[in-house]
C-alpha cells in the first residue's frame, strides 16, 4: 500500500467533532490540551459542545479542524493502525494540516499558523461583501466564461462537475438569478462569511506574508501536494509562497487528488469530521480506495 493522508477544509467542522477521540486516545486528548495552551482559548469546549455559532467562525473553525485532523493522525498511530505514509495534502487549510503531519511545522508551530491564517480571512470577510456559488455539472472552460461575465474568480475545483466561484456578493446573486437563462444544470449560492480564495482576500494575503516570514519551514517528510498548483511541493521557500498565494488563488483540489494518484498513492485516508474529501475522491474517479476517519470507533475498528 502506498498511503495519501488527505485533511479537509473549512465547512467540515460540527459540533461535537473530536470528543470520541479525546475520550478513547491519550494522544490525541495530549493534543487538545496543547492547543487549549497555544491558543490561550478553549478549543476543547467549543469543538466538543458549540454553539455552532461559534465553531463555525472562520478564526475558530480553521483551527479546530486542524486540530481534529491531527488528532486521527495521532490516535491511529497509537492504536498501531497508521502505516507509513508516502503523500499528503489538504483542502484549503487543511494544506497547512498536512504540512504538519509531514514535519514542515512542529504542531504548536502549525497551530499559530493555522490561527492566524483563520484570523486574518475573517478580518477579510468583516471588511468586504463577499459571497459565493457552486456551480454543478460544468467543464472548467465554460466556468471560466461565467466568471469572465460576472467578473468572479473560480475557487475551487473540486471533483468533475463541481466548481465554487467567489467574489463580491451582488455578483454572485447575478450569476445565480441568471443560471436558468444561461442554461446552466445547477447554481447554488453556499451560505458562507465571505469571498474565500478571491481577490477580496488580499488583505488577508498581505499580512499573513507578513506573519510566514518570520516562521521556520522544514523539507516535508513525504510529499505534499500544493492547492495552488496540484502539483508537489517541497523547497521550503516555496511551500511559504503557496501558502501565501493560496489564500487568493483557486483551491486545485481534483488536481491534487489525481496528481497524488498519478504519483503512486493507493489509498486515500480522510483524516477530518466527516467524509466529503472522500465523497469528492469517488466523484473524481470511483476506482480510487479511500476511508473515512472521523471518531475514535472508527480509529479504533
Amino acid at each position: 500500500m502506498s498511503l495519501a493522508l488527505i485533511f479537509a477544509g473549512q465547512g467540515a467542522q460540527k459540533v461535537g467533532m473530536g470528543k470520541s477521540l479525546c475520550d478513547g486516545s491519550a494522544a490525541a486528548r495530549a493534543l487538545y490540551k496543547e492547543a487549549n495552551l497555544v491558543l490561550g482559548w478553549d478549543l476543547m469546549k467549543t469543538s466538543f459542545e458549540g454553539p455552532e455559532g461559534d465553531l463555525t467562525q472562520t478564526k475558530v473553525c480553521q483551527p479546530a479542524l486542524f486540530v481534529h485532523g491531527l488528532a486521527v493522525v495521532a490516535a491511529l498511530g497509537e492504536k498501531g493502525r497508521l502505516p507509513a505514509v508516502s503523500y499528503a495534502m489538504g483542502l484549503s487549510l487543511g494544506e497547512v494540516t498536512a504540512l504538519t503531519a509531514a514535519g514542515v511545522f512542529d504542531f504548536a508551530t502549525g497551530l499559530k499558523v493555522v490561527a492566524e491564517r483563520g484570523r486574518l480571512m475573517q478580518q477579510a470577510c468583516e471588511q468586504t461583501t463577499g459571497g459565493m456559488a457552486a456551480i454543478m455539472g460544468e467543464e472548467r472552460a465554460r466556468v471560466a466564461a461565467l466568471c469572465r461575465e460576472f467578473d468572479l474568480e473560480a475557487a475551487n475545483f473540486n471533483a468533475p462537475g463541481q466548481i465554487i466561484v467567489s467574489g463580491e456578493k451582488s455578483r454572485v446573486e447575478a450569476l445565480v438569478t441568471a443560471a436558468k437563462d444561461r442554461g446552466l444544470k445547477r447554481v447554488m449560492a453556499l451560505n458562507v462569511a465571505g469571498a474565500y480564495h478571491s481577490r477580496l482576500m488580499e488583505p488577508a494575503r498581505a499580512a499573513f506574508a507578513e506573519y510566514l516570514a518570520g516562521v521556520t519551514f522544514n523539507r516535508p517528510m513525504f510529499t505534499v501536494f500544493s492547492n495552488t498548483t496540484g502539483q508537489a511541493v517541497s523547497a521550503p521557500a516555496q511551500i511559504r509562497e503557496a501558502l501565501v498565494r493560496q489564500v487568493v488563488s483557486s483551491v486545485r483540489w481534483e488536481d491534487c487528488m489525481r496528481a497524488c494518484a498519478a504519483a503512486g498513492a493507493t489509498e486515500f485516508w480522510e483524516c477530518g469530521p466527516g467524509g466529503v474529501l472522500a465523497g469528492l475522491a469517488r466523484r473524481t474517479e470511483k476506482a480510487w480506495l479511500v476511508k473515512s476517519f472521523a471518531e475514535f470507533a472508527e480509529v479504533a475498528a
